[in-house]
């Protein structure tokens, strides 16, 4: 699950936020998925966020990151999200939290 490096009283709503936007090919939001690796402060307004994907070849790469950042960029007192996505470590369902896997039957 995603580290918070900083206690930013923005990061529950973003974690909020994070949990809006869903992989479209499993029915569970990126955050519980586990695919949200950080997030940053990046300024006095902005997010950094590090993600990965279920898969390099995963078919939503080209668009998810711009989801997560549009989803973000809704929480207030943030202008400006910019989301990188990472290979390392790969993701594996153990980053899938508990409640995530009880909902998908892998409990």
């Amino acid at each position: 699950m995603a580290e918070e490096t900083s206690d930013d009283p923005r990061a529950e709503h973003i974690i909020e936020a994070l949990k809006t936007v869903y992989d479209p090919e499993i029915p569970t939001n990126i955050f519980d998925l586990g695919l949200i690796y950080a997030i940053d402060a990046a300024g006095e307004r902005g997010i950094a966020i590090k993600m990965t994907l279920t898969a390099p070849g995963c078919p939503v790469a080209g668009t998810l990151p711009g989801m997560v950042e549009r989803a973000v960029e809704t929480v207030d007192g943030v202008d400006h999200c910019k989301v990188d996505l990472v290979w390392d470590p790969p993701w594996s369902k153990d980053m899938i939290s508990d409640e995530a896997k009880l909902e998908l039957g892998l409990l």
